[in-house]
C-alpha cells in the first residue's frame, strides 16, 4: 500500500487521497451524486444535526486541525470564532497547496493572522509539529481536529502524550477508523420495546437497526458505522457493547444511549426506549 505524509505524518492511501471527488469505492453516495443528480433538480434532505459542537465559552486556547477535505467543519468554527473573539489557531495540513480547499478565503478576513497551512511539499520547518503545537493542557483549552483517521488519530494520540483530557478532546470522522485490539464476537441477544414489551432476537449478523426495521420499529440510519448518530436511541435496560467512534467515554460509561447500526449487547436483553 502507498504511504502519503500529511504534513510528516503518515498516512495510508486508502485513507488520504484527494486527487478526484468522485470515489467508486463509496457506498453509493459519491456514484449517486456524480450519476444521478442534475442541475436544478429538487431534493428532500434531513433536518441538519450537529454531532461536532463548538463549546464557544472555552476560557483557554482553542485549538482547530484539519487534514484535506476535514477543513469543512473546521473552517466554520474558525469563522465562527473569529466573530466571537476567543484565542484560537487553525493549523490546516494538505499534500499541496493548489489541492487545499477555501484557499482563498481562509487568507482573507478576520481569521487570516490566525491559519496556519502545513504542506507536504513545503519545506521541513513548516510541517506540523504536534509537541510544539499543542503543548501542555490548560484548563480551559478544547481541541477540534477533523480529516483522515490516521490524520485524526496521531493528533489526539499526542494530545494524550502531553497530558491533555480525553474530555476536552473533539473530533468528527468522515469514515469509521480500523479497530484497534480485540473486538468480541458477534453473539445473538433479544431486544424489548420499553413502550410495547415486544422482543426481537438480534441474530449474529444482523444489526438492531436492521432488525427492528424490518419489523415495522423504524431506526433512521445514515452511515452504519457509528459516527454519525443518526441511529441513537436511548437505553432504558441492559449492557451494551458500545462499537461506535461517537459517544463519549463518559456517554458510554453511563449506557444511557447507543448506537443502534452496529453496538450489540453484552447481557442477554437489552430494553430501548421506544
Amino acid at each position: 500500500m502507498r504511504q502519503y505524509s500529511l504534513c510528516g505524518l503518515d498516512i495510508a492511501a486508502n485513507e488520504y487521497e484527494i486527487a478526484v471527488l468522485r470515489e467508486p469505492a463509496s457506498r453509493g453516495g459519491s456514484v449517486g451524486v456524480h450519476e444521478v443528480l442534475q442541475v436544478g433538480q429538487e431534493i428532500s434532505i434531513s433536518a441538519p444535526r450537529n454531532e461536532f459542537p463548538l463549546d464557544r465559552e472555552s476560557s483557554g486556547r482553542i485549538l482547530l486541525f484539519a487534514g484535506g477535505i476535514g477543513i469543512t467543519p473546521i473552517m466554520a468554527m474558525a469563522e465562527a470564532l473569529g466573530h466571537a473573539g476567543p484565542d484560537f489557531e487553525l493549523h490546516y495540513c494538505g499534500r499541496a497547496l493548489e489541492r487545499m480547499a477555501y484557499r482563498a478565503r481562509l487568507s482573507s478576513g478576520a481569521i487570516a493572522d490566525r491559519v496556519t497551512v502545513h504542506l507536504d511539499e513545503g519545506p521541513a520547518e513548516q510541517r506540523l509539529n504536534l509537541a510544539t503545537t499543542l503543548g501542555p493542557w490548560a484548563s480551559g483549552d478544547r481541541l477540534y481536529v477533523c480529516g483522515p483517521s490516521g490524520f485524526i488519530e496521531a493528533v489526539l494520540g499526542a494530545a494524550g502524550q502531553l497530558g491533555w483530557p480525553t474530555a476536552q478532546l473533539n473530533r468528527e470522522f468522515f469514515k469509521a477508523p480500523e479497530r484497534h485490539g480485540d473486538v468480541d464476537e458477534n453473539l445473538p441477544f433479544t431486544v424489548e420495546i420499553g413502550s410495547s414489551g415486544l422482543k426481537f432476537l438480534i441474530p449474529a449478523d444482523r444489526s438492531i437497526a436492521e432488525v427492528l426495521s424490518e419489523n415495522g420499529v423504524f431506526i433512521p440510519t445514515s452511515c452504519a458505522e457509528g459516527i454519525c448518530g443518526t441511529c441513537v436511541v436511548n437505553l432504558i435496560g441492559g449492557e451494551p457493547d458500545h462499537r461506535d467512534f461517537l459517544l463519549s467515554d463518559a456517554d458510554k460509561a453511563a449506557n444511557s444511549k447507543l448506537t443502534t447500526c452496529c453496538s450489540r449487547a453484552k447481557s442477554d436483553v437489552l430494553v430501548l426506549d421506544l
